[in-house]
Protein backbone atom coordinates (compact mmCIF):
# COMPACT_ATOMS: atom_id res chain seq x y z
CA UNK A 1 0.00 0.00 0.00
CA UNK A 2 2.91 2.38 0.75
CA UNK A 3 3.96 2.61 -2.89
CA UNK A 4 0.50 3.90 -3.84
CA UNK A 5 0.32 6.69 -1.26
CA UNK A 6 2.18 9.32 -3.33
CA UNK A 7 -0.09 8.56 -6.26
CA UNK A 8 -3.23 8.75 -4.11
CA UNK A 9 -2.06 12.08 -2.69
CA UNK A 10 -1.15 13.54 -6.06
CA UNK A 11 -4.31 12.34 -7.75
CA UNK A 12 -6.79 12.91 -4.95
CA UNK A 13 -8.35 15.76 -6.95
CA UNK A 14 -8.12 14.06 -10.33
CA UNK A 15 -11.68 12.78 -10.16
CA UNK A 16 -13.09 16.00 -8.80
CA UNK A 17 -10.95 19.05 -9.39
CA UNK A 18 -9.42 18.90 -12.87
CA UNK A 19 -9.84 21.89 -15.14
CA UNK A 20 -9.66 19.90 -18.34
CA UNK A 21 -9.64 16.31 -19.53
CA UNK A 22 -6.10 15.03 -19.46
CA UNK A 23 -3.93 12.07 -20.34
CA UNK A 24 -0.43 11.80 -18.93
CA UNK A 25 2.16 9.16 -18.18
CA UNK A 26 2.58 7.94 -14.62
CA UNK A 27 5.90 7.92 -12.84
CA UNK A 28 5.25 4.33 -11.81
CA UNK A 29 7.01 1.52 -13.64
CA UNK A 30 3.94 0.52 -15.62
CA UNK A 31 2.88 0.04 -19.20
CA UNK A 32 -0.52 1.50 -18.28
CA UNK A 33 -1.06 5.19 -18.98
CA UNK A 34 -2.62 7.49 -16.41
CA UNK A 35 -5.76 8.92 -17.97
CA UNK A 36 -8.77 10.92 -16.78
CA UNK A 37 -12.06 11.33 -18.60
CA UNK A 38 -15.31 13.16 -17.80
CA UNK A 39 -18.64 12.79 -19.60
CA UNK A 40 -22.21 13.90 -19.10
CA UNK A 41 -24.80 11.30 -18.05
CA UNK A 42 -28.05 13.18 -17.46
CA UNK A 43 -29.22 16.42 -15.82
CA UNK A 44 -26.41 17.51 -13.45
CA UNK A 45 -24.91 14.02 -13.18
CA UNK A 46 -21.47 13.29 -14.64
CA UNK A 47 -19.27 10.25 -14.99
CA UNK A 48 -15.56 10.50 -14.16
CA UNK A 49 -13.15 7.75 -15.15
CA UNK A 50 -9.55 7.46 -14.04
CA UNK A 51 -7.06 4.76 -15.01
CA UNK A 52 -4.57 4.54 -12.16
CA UNK A 53 -1.28 2.70 -12.81
CA UNK A 54 -0.45 0.38 -9.92
CA UNK A 55 2.62 -1.59 -10.95
CA UNK A 56 4.43 -3.24 -13.82
CA UNK A 57 2.76 -5.21 -16.60
CA UNK A 58 0.59 -4.50 -19.63
CA UNK A 59 -2.65 -4.26 -17.62
CA UNK A 60 -1.41 -3.10 -14.23
CA UNK A 61 -4.02 -0.42 -13.85
CA UNK A 62 -7.15 0.26 -11.87
CA UNK A 63 -9.97 1.87 -13.82
CA UNK A 64 -11.85 3.78 -11.15
CA UNK A 65 -15.23 5.41 -11.80
CA UNK A 66 -17.27 8.08 -10.10
CA UNK A 67 -20.87 9.05 -10.95
CA UNK A 68 -21.83 12.21 -9.13
CA UNK A 69 -23.89 15.38 -9.26
CA UNK A 70 -21.93 18.57 -10.03
CA UNK A 71 -22.46 22.12 -8.81
CA UNK A 72 -20.05 23.39 -11.49
CA UNK A 73 -17.86 21.70 -14.14
CA UNK A 74 -15.53 19.24 -12.38
CA UNK A 75 -16.90 20.27 -8.96
CA UNK A 76 -18.97 17.47 -7.35
CA UNK A 77 -21.68 18.13 -4.82
CA UNK A 78 -20.71 17.02 -1.36
CA UNK A 79 -22.40 13.88 -0.11
CA UNK A 80 -22.47 12.20 3.28
CA UNK A 81 -22.96 8.70 1.83
CA UNK A 82 -20.91 6.84 -0.78
CA UNK A 83 -20.90 3.39 -2.37
CA UNK A 84 -18.30 1.42 -4.35
CA UNK A 85 -19.90 -0.83 -7.00
CA UNK A 86 -18.41 -4.03 -8.45
CA UNK A 87 -19.54 -5.43 -11.81
CA UNK A 88 -20.07 -9.07 -12.75
CA UNK A 89 -18.79 -11.31 -15.56
CA UNK A 90 -18.66 -10.29 -19.25
CA UNK A 91 -19.19 -6.70 -18.13
CA UNK A 92 -17.68 -3.45 -16.88
CA UNK A 93 -18.83 -0.80 -14.45
CA UNK A 94 -20.30 1.18 -17.35
CA UNK A 95 -22.15 -1.67 -19.07
CA UNK A 96 -23.55 -2.78 -15.72
CA UNK A 97 -24.35 0.46 -13.92
CA UNK A 98 -24.23 3.35 -16.46
CA UNK A 99 -25.39 1.47 -19.58
CA UNK A 100 -26.42 4.59 -21.53
CA UNK A 101 -22.69 5.34 -21.86
CA UNK A 102 -21.79 1.86 -23.11
CA UNK A 103 -20.74 0.83 -26.59
CA UNK A 104 -23.30 0.08 -27.88
CA UNK A 105 -25.42 2.45 -25.84
CA UNK A 106 -28.31 0.98 -23.88
CA UNK A 107 -31.75 2.50 -23.24
CA UNK A 108 -31.67 1.22 -19.63
CA UNK A 109 -31.51 4.07 -17.11
CA UNK A 110 -28.70 2.69 -14.95
CA UNK A 111 -28.40 2.10 -11.21
CA UNK A 112 -25.43 4.44 -10.77
CA UNK A 113 -27.10 7.64 -12.04
CA UNK A 114 -30.27 6.69 -10.15
CA UNK A 115 -28.34 6.55 -6.87
CA UNK A 116 -26.40 9.71 -7.74
CA UNK A 117 -29.71 11.53 -8.26
CA UNK A 118 -30.55 10.52 -4.68
CA UNK A 119 -27.39 12.38 -3.54
CA UNK A 120 -25.28 9.26 -3.09
CA UNK A 121 -21.64 9.47 -4.21
CA UNK A 122 -21.25 6.48 -6.55
CA UNK A 123 -17.87 4.89 -7.23
CA UNK A 124 -16.88 1.82 -9.19
CA UNK A 125 -13.92 -0.37 -10.06
CA UNK A 126 -13.28 -2.41 -13.19
CA UNK A 127 -11.36 -5.65 -12.77
CA UNK A 128 -8.02 -5.62 -14.58
CA UNK A 129 -9.13 -8.08 -17.26
CA UNK A 130 -11.45 -5.41 -18.66
CA UNK A 131 -8.48 -3.29 -19.78
CA UNK A 132 -6.92 -5.13 -22.76
CA UNK A 133 -8.40 -4.76 -26.23
CA UNK A 134 -9.33 -7.78 -28.34
CA UNK A 135 -5.79 -7.86 -29.75
CA UNK A 136 -4.14 -6.52 -26.60
CA UNK A 137 -1.38 -8.00 -24.48
CA UNK A 138 -2.96 -10.45 -22.03
CA UNK A 139 0.22 -12.02 -20.70
CA UNK A 140 -0.57 -10.90 -17.15
CA UNK A 141 -4.03 -12.51 -17.00
CA UNK A 142 -2.31 -15.41 -15.25
CA UNK A 143 -1.88 -13.19 -12.16
CA UNK A 144 -5.43 -11.83 -12.10
CA UNK A 145 -6.84 -13.90 -9.28
CA UNK A 146 -8.92 -13.12 -6.22
CA UNK A 147 -5.93 -12.22 -4.02
CA UNK A 148 -4.91 -9.49 -6.45
CA UNK A 149 -8.50 -8.31 -6.78
CA UNK A 150 -8.87 -7.97 -3.01
CA UNK A 151 -5.79 -5.74 -3.01
CA UNK A 152 -7.20 -3.73 -5.93
CA UNK A 153 -10.50 -3.16 -4.13
CA UNK A 154 -8.63 -1.96 -1.06
CA UNK A 155 -6.64 0.55 -3.12
CA UNK A 156 -9.77 1.79 -4.91
CA UNK A 157 -11.63 2.25 -1.62
CA UNK A 158 -8.69 4.11 -0.07
CA UNK A 159 -8.47 6.32 -3.16
CA UNK A 160 -12.19 7.10 -3.02
CA UNK A 161 -11.98 8.01 0.67
CA UNK A 162 -8.95 10.25 0.09
CA UNK A 163 -10.66 12.00 -2.80
CA UNK A 164 -13.87 12.54 -0.85
CA UNK A 165 -11.89 13.92 2.09
CA UNK A 166 -9.97 16.30 -0.18
CA UNK A 167 -13.15 17.58 -1.84
CA UNK A 168 -15.32 18.27 1.17
CA UNK A 169 -17.36 15.09 1.61
CA UNK A 170 -15.31 13.68 4.47
CA UNK A 171 -13.25 10.53 4.63
CA UNK A 172 -15.86 8.16 5.99
CA UNK A 173 -16.00 4.52 4.92
CA UNK A 174 -18.00 3.43 1.85
CA UNK A 175 -20.67 0.83 1.33
CA UNK A 176 -19.48 -1.97 -0.97
CA UNK A 177 -21.98 -3.29 -3.53
CA UNK A 178 -21.40 -6.14 -5.93
CA UNK A 179 -23.49 -7.73 -8.64
CA UNK A 180 -23.16 -11.42 -9.57
CA UNK A 181 -19.51 -12.46 -9.22
CA UNK A 182 -18.92 -8.88 -8.13
CA UNK A 183 -21.12 -9.75 -5.14
CA UNK A 184 -18.91 -12.73 -4.34
CA UNK A 185 -15.87 -10.47 -4.53
CA UNK A 186 -17.63 -7.98 -2.24
CA UNK A 187 -18.27 -10.76 0.30
CA UNK A 188 -14.67 -11.88 -0.03
CA UNK A 189 -13.22 -8.42 0.42
CA UNK A 190 -15.45 -7.65 3.42
CA UNK A 191 -14.40 -10.93 5.03
CA UNK A 192 -10.68 -10.33 4.47
CA UNK A 193 -10.98 -6.76 5.73
CA UNK A 194 -12.95 -7.94 8.74
CA UNK A 195 -9.82 -9.66 9.99
CA UNK A 196 -7.80 -6.44 9.95
CA UNK A 197 -7.53 -3.74 12.64
CA UNK A 198 -10.35 -1.19 12.56
CA UNK A 199 -8.04 1.56 11.31
CA UNK A 200 -7.33 -0.46 8.15
CA UNK A 201 -10.95 -1.02 7.19
CA UNK A 202 -12.72 0.92 4.43
CA UNK A 203 -16.18 -0.68 4.23
CA UNK A 204 -19.18 0.56 6.20
CA UNK A 205 -21.84 -1.75 4.75
CA UNK A 206 -22.20 -4.63 2.29
CA UNK A 207 -24.73 -5.10 -0.53
CA UNK A 208 -24.50 -8.40 -2.48
CA UNK A 209 -26.81 -8.56 -5.51
CA UNK A 210 -27.98 -12.06 -6.45
CA UNK A 211 -24.98 -14.28 -5.89
CA UNK A 212 -23.56 -16.75 -3.42
CA UNK A 213 -21.20 -15.81 -0.63
CA UNK A 214 -21.36 -19.44 0.53
CA UNK A 215 -23.35 -22.53 -0.39
CA UNK A 216 -25.80 -24.20 1.95
CA UNK A 217 -24.48 -27.69 2.78
CA UNK A 218 -27.76 -29.09 1.44
CA UNK A 219 -26.83 -27.84 -2.05
CA UNK A 220 -24.62 -30.85 -2.68
CA UNK A 221 -24.97 -30.88 -6.47
CA UNK A 222 -23.99 -27.24 -6.80
CA UNK A 223 -21.12 -27.69 -4.33
CA UNK A 224 -19.84 -30.65 -6.32
CA UNK A 225 -20.15 -28.62 -9.53
CA UNK A 226 -18.11 -25.72 -8.14
CA UNK A 227 -15.43 -28.12 -6.92
CA UNK A 228 -15.23 -29.84 -10.31
CA UNK A 229 -15.19 -26.51 -12.14
CA UNK A 230 -12.47 -25.11 -9.91
CA UNK A 231 -10.20 -28.13 -10.36
CA UNK A 232 -10.75 -28.04 -14.13
CA UNK A 233 -10.08 -24.29 -14.35
CA UNK A 234 -6.92 -24.50 -12.24
CA UNK A 235 -5.67 -27.25 -14.55
CA UNK A 236 -6.35 -25.04 -17.56
CA UNK A 237 -4.29 -22.26 -15.98
CA UNK A 238 -1.49 -24.73 -15.25
CA UNK A 239 -1.63 -25.77 -18.91
CA UNK A 240 -1.24 -22.15 -20.02
CA UNK A 241 -4.89 -21.29 -20.71
CA UNK A 242 -5.19 -17.97 -18.91
CA UNK A 243 -7.98 -16.28 -20.91
CA UNK A 244 -11.68 -17.06 -20.65
CA UNK A 245 -12.77 -14.96 -23.65
CA UNK A 246 -16.18 -13.37 -24.02
CA UNK A 247 -16.39 -13.83 -27.81
CA UNK A 248 -19.62 -15.81 -27.58
CA UNK A 249 -21.51 -13.11 -25.69
CA UNK A 250 -20.16 -10.28 -27.84
CA UNK A 251 -21.08 -12.02 -31.09
CA UNK A 252 -24.44 -13.11 -29.69
CA UNK A 253 -25.35 -9.52 -28.84
CA UNK A 254 -23.99 -7.98 -32.03
CA UNK A 255 -25.84 -10.41 -34.30
CA UNK A 256 -29.10 -10.10 -32.38
CA UNK A 257 -28.86 -6.35 -32.94
CA UNK A 258 -27.72 -6.30 -36.57
CA UNK A 259 -29.41 -9.37 -38.11
CA UNK A 260 -32.02 -10.72 -35.68
CA UNK A 261 -33.86 -12.88 -38.22
CA UNK A 262 -30.81 -14.53 -39.80
CA UNK A 263 -29.79 -18.07 -38.85
CA UNK A 264 -27.49 -18.12 -35.83
CA UNK A 265 -23.92 -19.33 -36.47
CA UNK A 266 -23.62 -19.91 -32.72
CA UNK A 267 -26.64 -22.09 -31.96
CA UNK A 268 -27.91 -24.21 -34.81
CA UNK A 269 -31.61 -24.18 -35.60
CA UNK A 270 -32.19 -20.76 -34.06
CA UNK A 271 -32.21 -17.24 -35.43
CA UNK A 272 -29.78 -14.72 -34.00
CA UNK A 273 -32.59 -13.27 -31.91
CA UNK A 274 -33.68 -16.74 -30.85
CA UNK A 275 -30.15 -17.62 -29.79
CA UNK A 276 -30.00 -14.47 -27.68
CA UNK A 277 -33.37 -15.21 -26.06
CA UNK A 278 -32.37 -18.81 -25.32
CA UNK A 279 -29.02 -17.81 -23.80
CA UNK A 280 -30.36 -15.01 -21.64
CA UNK A 281 -33.81 -16.43 -20.90
CA UNK A 282 -33.05 -20.12 -20.44
CA UNK A 283 -29.52 -19.90 -19.09
CA UNK A 284 -30.05 -22.93 -16.86
CA UNK A 285 -29.70 -25.16 -19.94
CA UNK A 286 -25.92 -24.67 -19.79
CA UNK A 287 -25.29 -22.83 -16.49
CA UNK A 288 -27.29 -24.52 -13.71
CA UNK A 289 -26.33 -22.06 -10.97
CA UNK A 290 -29.83 -22.43 -9.48
CA UNK A 291 -33.06 -24.18 -10.51
CA UNK A 292 -34.22 -22.53 -13.76
CA UNK A 293 -31.51 -19.88 -13.39
CA UNK A 294 -31.70 -17.26 -16.12
CA UNK A 295 -29.93 -13.99 -16.82
CA UNK A 296 -33.13 -12.20 -17.90
CA UNK A 297 -36.79 -13.09 -17.42
CA UNK A 298 -38.19 -14.77 -20.56
CA UNK A 299 -41.64 -15.09 -22.03
CA UNK A 300 -42.05 -18.85 -22.44
CA UNK A 301 -44.31 -20.38 -25.09
CA UNK A 302 -44.21 -24.15 -25.58
CA UNK A 303 -40.97 -24.36 -23.55
CA UNK A 304 -39.28 -21.81 -25.81
CA UNK A 305 -38.18 -18.27 -24.95
CA UNK A 306 -40.05 -16.01 -27.37
CA UNK A 307 -39.31 -12.65 -25.78
CA UNK A 308 -38.09 -10.88 -22.66
CA UNK A 309 -40.60 -10.08 -19.94
CA UNK A 310 -38.83 -7.43 -17.83
CA UNK A 311 -35.91 -5.98 -19.78
CA UNK A 312 -36.12 -4.32 -23.21
CA UNK A 313 -34.30 -6.31 -25.90
CA UNK A 314 -32.07 -3.36 -26.94
CA UNK A 315 -30.87 -3.16 -23.33
CA UNK A 316 -30.26 -6.90 -23.22
CA UNK A 317 -28.25 -6.98 -26.44
CA UNK A 318 -26.24 -3.88 -25.49
CA UNK A 319 -25.27 -5.57 -22.22
CA UNK A 320 -23.70 -8.58 -23.88
CA UNK A 321 -22.44 -6.89 -27.07
CA UNK A 322 -20.52 -4.44 -24.89
CA UNK A 323 -18.67 -7.18 -23.01
CA UNK A 324 -14.89 -6.81 -22.69
CA UNK A 325 -13.11 -9.32 -24.92
CA UNK A 326 -11.08 -11.03 -22.19
CA UNK A 327 -11.61 -12.47 -18.72
CA UNK A 328 -9.26 -14.18 -16.29
CA UNK A 329 -9.39 -17.97 -16.04
CA UNK A 330 -7.54 -17.80 -12.72
CA UNK A 331 -10.28 -15.60 -11.29
CA UNK A 332 -12.91 -18.13 -12.37
CA UNK A 333 -10.97 -20.92 -10.66
CA UNK A 334 -10.50 -18.89 -7.46
CA UNK A 335 -14.16 -17.88 -7.25
CA UNK A 336 -15.28 -21.50 -7.65
CA UNK A 337 -12.71 -22.58 -5.05
CA UNK A 338 -14.17 -20.14 -2.54
CA UNK A 339 -17.47 -22.04 -2.76
CA UNK A 340 -15.82 -25.47 -2.55
CA UNK A 341 -15.11 -26.53 1.05
CA UNK A 342 -12.51 -29.10 0.00
CA UNK A 343 -10.49 -26.75 -2.22
CA UNK A 344 -7.41 -24.80 -1.18
CA UNK A 345 -8.61 -21.26 -0.55
CA UNK A 346 -7.03 -18.36 -2.48
CA UNK A 347 -7.55 -16.03 0.50
CA UNK A 348 -8.79 -16.33 4.08
CA UNK A 349 -12.35 -15.07 3.59
CA UNK A 350 -14.42 -16.61 6.35
CA UNK A 351 -17.79 -14.91 6.33
CA UNK A 352 -17.88 -14.93 10.13
CA UNK A 353 -15.41 -12.02 10.03
CA UNK A 354 -18.04 -9.78 8.40
CA UNK A 355 -19.69 -7.54 10.99
CA UNK A 356 -20.91 -4.57 8.93
CA UNK A 357 -24.60 -4.03 8.06
CA UNK A 358 -25.66 -6.22 5.14
CA UNK A 359 -28.47 -5.96 2.56
CA UNK A 360 -28.84 -8.99 0.26
CA UNK A 361 -30.99 -8.46 -2.85
CA UNK A 362 -31.86 -11.43 -5.04
CA UNK A 363 -33.97 -12.22 -8.09
CA UNK A 364 -36.37 -15.18 -7.86
CA UNK A 365 -35.34 -16.34 -11.33
CA UNK A 366 -31.64 -15.93 -10.57
CA UNK A 367 -29.86 -17.10 -7.43
CA UNK A 368 -32.73 -15.61 -5.44
CA UNK A 369 -33.49 -17.13 -2.04
CA UNK A 370 -30.56 -19.54 -2.34
CA UNK A 371 -28.31 -16.56 -1.68
CA UNK A 372 -29.83 -16.05 1.77
CA UNK A 373 -27.71 -18.76 3.41
CA UNK A 374 -24.54 -16.66 3.23
CA UNK A 375 -26.18 -13.86 5.21
CA UNK A 376 -26.62 -16.28 8.12
CA UNK A 377 -22.91 -17.12 8.13
CA UNK A 378 -21.76 -13.57 8.82
CA UNK A 379 -21.48 -11.93 12.24
CA UNK A 380 -23.56 -8.97 11.10
CA UNK A 381 -26.38 -8.01 13.45
CA UNK A 382 -27.99 -5.61 10.96
CA UNK A 383 -29.15 -7.81 8.07
CA UNK A 384 -31.91 -7.09 5.56
CA UNK A 385 -32.95 -9.24 2.60
CA UNK A 386 -35.12 -8.70 -0.44
CA UNK A 387 -35.89 -11.27 -3.14
CA UNK A 388 -37.89 -9.90 -6.07
CA UNK A 389 -40.55 -12.49 -6.83
CA UNK A 390 -43.25 -12.09 -9.48
CA UNK A 391 -44.86 -15.51 -9.74
CA UNK A 392 -43.84 -17.97 -7.04
CA UNK A 393 -42.04 -21.31 -7.28
CA UNK A 394 -44.35 -22.80 -9.94
CA UNK A 395 -43.19 -20.24 -12.51
CA UNK A 396 -39.59 -19.77 -11.45
CA UNK A 397 -38.47 -20.29 -15.07
CA UNK A 398 -40.20 -17.02 -15.99
CA UNK A 399 -39.58 -15.01 -12.83
CA UNK A 400 -37.50 -11.88 -12.36
CA UNK A 401 -34.03 -12.70 -13.69
CA UNK A 402 -30.47 -12.12 -12.50
CA UNK A 403 -29.75 -9.14 -14.76
CA UNK A 404 -33.26 -7.73 -14.42
CA UNK A 405 -32.07 -6.27 -11.12
CA UNK A 406 -30.03 -3.84 -13.25
CA UNK A 407 -31.98 -3.46 -16.47
CA UNK A 408 -35.70 -4.21 -15.96
CA UNK A 409 -38.22 -1.48 -16.61
CA UNK A 410 -39.51 -1.91 -13.04
CA UNK A 411 -36.07 -2.21 -11.40
CA UNK A 412 -36.20 1.39 -10.07
CA UNK A 413 -39.35 0.75 -8.04
CA UNK A 414 -38.72 -2.90 -7.12
CA UNK A 415 -34.99 -2.79 -6.37
CA UNK A 416 -33.31 0.60 -6.64
CA UNK A 417 -35.60 2.61 -4.36
CA UNK A 418 -35.32 0.19 -1.41
CA UNK A 419 -31.57 0.05 -1.98
CA UNK A 420 -31.21 3.86 -2.10
CA UNK A 421 -33.21 4.22 1.12
CA UNK A 422 -31.08 1.61 2.89
CA UNK A 423 -27.79 3.12 1.69
CA UNK A 424 -28.88 6.58 2.85
CA UNK A 425 -29.32 5.10 6.34
CA UNK A 426 -26.04 3.17 6.38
Amino acid sequence: MVRYLPVVTALSTALAGCTEEAETTSALDSEVTLAFHREHVTADIYHYELVLPVGSGPNAGLRVHRVVREIAPFVPRTSSRAVMMMHGDFATFVTSFVPTLGEPASPARGLAPYLAAKNLDVWGLDRRWTLPAADGDISDLATMGVAQEVDDIRVALAFARATRLATGSGGDKLALLGFSHGAQLAYTYAAVEGGKPAAQRHVSALVPLDWYGALDPSQTELRDLTCENSAFEYQLVADGVIDSPNDFFITLGELARSAPSDPSPLLGGLTNRGAMLFTLGQTYAFAPFAPFYHLLSPIIVNDEATGLRETAEPAATAWIAGAPPHQSMLEAADLDALLCPSAAQPVDARLSKIRVPLFYIGAAGGVGSLGLYATTQTSSTDVRTLVVNRFGAARRAEDFGHGDLLFANDAPSLVWQPLATWLAQH
